[in-house]
């Protein structure tokens, strides 16, 4: 599947005393761009909840490169690497003008919400992963 991209913009809430993008911020705009990524494809994290499902990291793997500084506009990727029965990875980067300040390898998982056990992508996400240019994994 093509990389999906969602735009950011740097707040001072986003920032530490020096104006530097505080690290744990860029996981948050991850975070909304994989939101986004279902959204756009009709799926809403809310919708998955009320069904019994959670979408959870199970493991993130980041490299950060550059500083991401006050009112910088940012644009966050969002690429579905590999996906499996419950689990897939995205690969994401967070760059300005083209160039890239963090990037990171997100694996996640698919859990019953109520147990907080692995379960299968429930239908429409399973078809829609079908769909992707991932690679099946085991």
């Amino acid at each position: 599947m093509n990389e999906f991209r969602f735009p950011v913009r740097v707040y001072i809430e986003d920032t530490d005393a020096g104006g530097i993008v505080y690290y744990v911020n860029y996981l948050k705009y991850m975070e909304r761009a994989r939101s986004e990524w279902l959204r756009a494809r009709g799926i809403t994290q809310h919708a998955l909840f009320e069904s019994g499902v959670q979408l959870v990291v199970h493991r993130l793997e980041c490299r950060y490169a550059k500083p991401a500084r006050l009112d910088d506009a940012l644009e966050v990727s969002a690429e579905v690497l590999t996906a499996g029965r419950a689990r897939l990875q995205f690969g994401q980067v967070v760059t300005r003008r083209g160039e890239p300040l963090c990037e990171a390898r997100v694996d996640i998982a698919c859990i019953d919400a109520r147990r907080l056990r692995p379960i299968p992508w429930p239908p429409a996400l399973a078809e829609l992963l079908a769909h992707t240019s991932a690679q099946p994994q085991a």
